[in-house]
This record gives structure tokens, sequence and C-alpha cells, in this order.
């Protein structure tokens, strides 16, 4: 026995040495990714163990910023020292011929490829669902079946918000067949609309859902039927009456009542298109929900000259506004629309919030109203100093590269450890308002979640290194700053993220009859969903993408994407009201300081719309960062 005594001696001497030894020397993982970099040691890692000097949070990793808030028992990251290598990216020098090998050119017979699987991608689910489907509002890809609301089960909001029986899905993506130059599909899909959509229905909807999916189909369709420049060549329909004007206007007068009876003029989030708020409506809405209507009730009351639909749509926001936190800057993610207190205190850039701070800068190129930019420029600061961990330079300096994390919007104390697939939209944002740095940074995290899995998950937790939320319902947040970034830069490396992007769809969710949901991005398994915007958005950005000559590049006219998609040019008639203000900024947005002061940077905004247009070589070093972190070399 004295010898199994001594074995079992030895193991625990072994443990706890290996114990002391992790502790001192061991190495975390400081993002949620497998890096090809592996250190022996990590000095540093006994700054876990040490009281807050006092560091900005900005020079500190994420994680240790928990530890030290006290919201985790534990983190395995820390701050770098003076001992350790300014960047990570330092250790890749030698990568540079590798990276031009695999990312420094896209051959053009590849682009044509790519270019050509888009749009066979777009055909497989708009043609299923036109034989299948229409007029329901979508296409069960699985079963080849329509899909209209739940009539059995009102309560089933996650269908309910979003179809209205009123042929969504062939709304939502009447402008993609103009962008992959189908003008004659795009005739037929107009005739089809104007001969068969109603919207006097007994149908509770989403009143952002239906002003995103539906009202900014109509005008953007009507905008580029009428469009004088025809940047798409002769595409004007005979004997058009502005049928698709009146159905919009139609649709946005039956919308107005949730504005109504609201004691902040923020509306309520359901309405019924026949008969109004439900008596049951709840007094709850999210921010995005209700701050998102800007672009599209804008542009409809510049178009027919009725300020009826901007007035309601900028009070929402100018009531928001006046919600956020005296302390942080930041607005929370729900809110009481009677009492204007937040139900929802948490503070992020994904869903909730995420368009309420697309549009507020869309908003200013469209309609040129500094009210706009400057509500987004403080906005954006807010975000800067209260969402956004890790290093201040996102290619440099010390600790993690840049996050951005959920907050309480009073103190901008970490409130969970997840971030979700709609805040991928951000790098887009940031390409548009001129932070092309820090958008490739942060584009670059997202795409390393799409490297491990094939797929976005809904949510992911960067501390458990895990997904939350399982399904990915084929959203095109990714692909949208993947787009505007090849935009910006012309860096190949995009269009190989492209290809990466629509091989996966490709290969995990095309089934008999079009493409579905991912359920599990781990097992693969499948839901019998293709929502709207896979058509609208997803393959649009796609096609775009790999399209270099495609009107919209080449065009004169330059065109902005609502938070839909949906192409609207940038037209000076946008910018000239026929009314005066009828509720002056003044009441509610700005502070003193800001009326004392014009916009930050406005000139540069001016210019805004032309982002998409130059070319910004990639530094090797943000080459360098992106390839480590999606663990490529």
């Amino acid at each position: 026995m004295q010898w199994r005594s001594l074995v079992v001696g030895l193991l625990l001497l072994r443990l706890v040495v290996s114990c002391i030894l992790w502790l001192t020397f061991g190495l975390g993982p400081s993002w949620g990714f497998n890096f090809p970099i592996k250190f022996n040691f990590n000095l540093h890692k006994l700054e876990l163990f040490r009281e807050n000097d006092g560091t900005d949070a900005k020079t500190n990793t994420w994680l240790n910023q928990l530890h030290r808030n006290g919201n985790l028992d534990h983190s395995t990251c820390s701050k770098n020292t003076g001992n350790s290598p300014k960047s990570y990216l330092s250790l890749l020098e030698d990568g540079r011929d590798e990276y031009a090998r695999k990312y420094g050119s896209f051959p053009d017979n590849l682009k044509s490829k790519m270019r050509g699987m888009a749009k066979e991608m777009f055909y497989f689910g708009y043609e299923n669902y036109m034989k299948y489907a229409f007029p329901e509002d979508e296409l069960n890809p699985i079963d080849c079946q329509g899909r209209g609301p739940d009539v059995l089960n009102p309560s089933n909001i996650n269908i309910n918000d979003v179809l209205g029986n009123y042929s969504l899905t062939l709304i939502d993506t009447l402008d993609t067949l103009l962008v992959l130059g189908n003008v004659s599909e795009f005739h037929r899909a107009v005739k089809l609309v104007i001969d068969t959509v109603s919207f006097d229905k007994d149908s509770t909807v989403q009143v952002f859902e239906a002003n995103i999916r539906i009202l900014g189909g109509l005008i953007s369709a009507h905008i580029l039927l009428t469009d004088s420049k025809q940047p798409f060549g002769n595409v004007g329909l005979e004997d058009y009456d502005n049928e698709l004007l009146h159905l919009a206007h139609d649709l946005a007068v039956r919308l107005l009542p949730a504005f109504e009876n609201t004691s902040t003029g923020i509306p309520y989030p359901r309405v019924n298109l026949k008969s109004g708020v439900p008596p049951d409506s709840i007094n709850e809405t999210c921010t995005a929900g209700a701050g998102s209507l800007l672009v599209e009730f804008g542009i409809l009351s510049r178009l027919i000259g009725d300020s009826t639909f901007e007035w309601v749509a900028r009070r929402a926001v100018r009531a928001l506004w006046s919600l956020r936190s005296n302390e942080t800057g930041l607005l929370g993610n729900v809110v009481n629309i009677q009492t204007g207190q937040w139900v929802g205190k948490q503070s992020g850039l994904g869903a909730g919030m995420d368009s309420f701070y697309e549009y507020l800068l869309k908003s200013y190129i469209l309609f040129g109203e500094k009210e706009d930019y400057t509500m987004f420029n403080a906005a954006y600061e807010s975000i800067q100093n209260h969402l956004r961990r890790g290093r201040e330079e996102c290619n440099e300096g010390e600790g993690d590269p840049p996050l951005y994390v959920n907050v309480n919007m009073f103190n901008g104390q970490i409130m969970n450890t997840w971030i979700d697939s709609l805040q991928a939209f951000f790098p887009g944002l940031q390409v548009l308002m001129g932070d092309v740095e820090n958008a490739i940074c942060l584009h670059a995290f997202y795409y390393a979640i799409w490297k491990r899995f094939g797929a976005l998950p809904e949510r992911y937790n960067w501390q458990l290194q895990a997904p939350d939320v399982l399904f990915y319902p084929l959203r095109p947040e990714l692909v949208e700053s993947t787009y505007l970034l090849y935009q910006a830069t012309k860096n190949p490396f995009y269009l190989h993220v492209g290809m990466d992007i629509l091989e996966s769809i490709e290969k995990y969710t095309k089934v008999r009859c079009g493409y579905a949901t991912l359920h599990h991005v781990v097992d693969k398994s499948k839901e019998d969903r293709m929502e709207s915007f896979f058509l609208s958005e997803t393959c649009k950005y796609l096609y775009l993408l790999f399209d270099e000559d495609n009107p919209l590049h080449k065009s004169e006219n330059k065109y902005i994407f609502t938070t839909e998609g949906h192409v609207v040019p940038i037209d000076k008639r946008f910018r000239e009201k026929q009314w005066k203000d009828m509720l002056p900024c003044e009441e509610a947005v700005l502070s003193d300081q800001d009326r004392a002061q014009p916009p930050a940077n406005t000139s540069n905004c001016e210019r805004i719309p032309d982002e998409r247009r130059y070319a910004l070589p990639l530094k090797s070093v943000y080459m360098r960062q992106i390839d480590q972190m999606v663990g490529l070399l």
C-alpha cells in the first residue's frame, strides 16, 4: 500500500505545482477566439491580483474591468505591463508575404463567379416565394408553403409583428430586382403590388417593422421608378400614376394612431391597420422601434408636401433624446411611452437600440438637418466613452482590441457578457461617419465569430467564448458592413470575407425551396422560415459587393441604404422643406452648449455619402490583426 500512497502524494504535489504555475505564469485567452499565437508564459497575469491602480479603463482589457467592477469572480485576461509588447501585432511582422498571398488580390473571374452565385441565391429564394408563397407574406422554404400572420395565436409577436397579410416579401424585394438589373421582373412585381396589395386589413403589426419593410420598400421603388436620372436605365413604367406612393401614404396614415394619446410623443409599438391602437396595447416600446421612423416618414412628407409624418417621427426622436442620462449621455433600450421612465436600462448597440443611432446619421445625410448630426455626434461620443472596452487605439497600445459591451445607461457598468448579431451593423455606420480605422477593427471581431461557426449566433457570450442564443435567421448586418468597408477601402480582403459568407450560407442554409433560418449554428439544424430581409438585404449586399460596375457605383447620383437595405438617392428635394418646422429643436433636444456651437465635423459630414466611394488602402497592421483574430495564419 505504500507505493499507492506515494503515487497519490506525487499526483497531489503535481496538481499543487500546476495550480501555482497557472496562477503565476498561465495564459488564458483574452478574446473569445483561438489565436494562432501562443505564449509560453505571461507575467502580467499577476496584475489580476492587484488592486485598481486608477488606470483609464480604456487601456485595460474589458474582462479585467469586469473583474475590477466585481461582476465576475475571476478573469482570464489582463492589462499588459511595460515588459509586454505594445501590440501583439508586432509578433506577426513576418506574415506580410503570407497575407499578400492570401488576400492581396481577388481575380476578376472569381469576382464574376461570386456575383453569379449571389444572383442565383437571390433568384432561388425569390422565384420559390413567387411560386409557393405569394401573395402571402413569407416563404416556408422547407415545406414550400406560404406563411401569413398567426391568427390563431395573436400573442405570437415573433410572427405577427412582422407579417401583416400584405405580400411582405414582394414589397420588401422590389428595389433588389432593379439592383440585379431585372427591369422586366421589377415592372411585373410593381404591377402585382398595385393590383393586389391593400392595407385595409384586420392585422395588428409592429409600427417599426411595417415602416422599414413595407413603407420603405414602396417609397424606394417609387423613387427609382420616377428618378429623372434613371441610374438603372429607362425603368419608367407606362401609365404609372404614383400608385406606390399612394399605397405608402395610405399605410403611413394607418400607422399614425400609434402617435396619438401618448404623454411623451413616443409612439405605441403596435397598431391595427384597420382600427388603430389595440385596447390592450402595452405602454412600453424599445428605443429603436420608436426612434427609427424618421427616414421613411421624412421622405414621405417631403414627397407629398405634408409635414405630419416627419413631424411625429421627429417629435419621437426628440422625446427619446430628452430622456438620456445626465451622467453618461446614454439611452436605455425600453421606455414607458406615458411616463417617460426607462423600463429597460441596458444601453448597447444591438437589439432595441441599433437603428436609432443609424437613423440619426442617415437622417442628417438625407435631410441636412444639423440637429440630427448634433444628436448623432453626442451619441457617438457617449458610446465611445461608456460602451467601448479595450485599448485606446485599436491597432496599438496596451490591452485587448476594442469591443462594445452592454452597460447600465446611468452608470456605465457592464450589465451582461454577451453581444448580439445586430451589433454587426455598427462598423458600416462607422464607415459612413468617417471612422474607418475603428470600423476595420470591430468588423474583424464579428467576422472571427462567423469563421468559427459559419454563421453569426444571435447572441455570443464573449466571456464564456460560446453562443448564448444559437439561431441565425439569415441576418444581413455583417454583410452590410463588409460591403461598406470594401467601398471605403477597396481592399480585396473584404471580397474574401464576402465569399466566405456567401459560401457558408449556400452550404448550411439552402433547402428545397429557399434558404432557411439556422436553428443551431453549431449542429446546423434549421427552422422553416426565410425572412424578407434575406432577399431585401443579405442577397443585395452580397451581389453589390462583387458587382463593381453596378449602376449604384457608377451613377453620378449618390445613394444611401435604409436600415432595411432599401435604396434611396441623396436628393436635394429631400433637403428642401415646404413648411416651417412645427417643433423647434430648442424645445427638447439641444443643450445650451449644443446650441452655442455648430455640429462638430460638419464639413466632413457633408461629404459622408462619398465615404462609400473613396479608395483607402488598408495598412498592413490592420491586415495582420484581422488575420490573427480570424486564426487563418
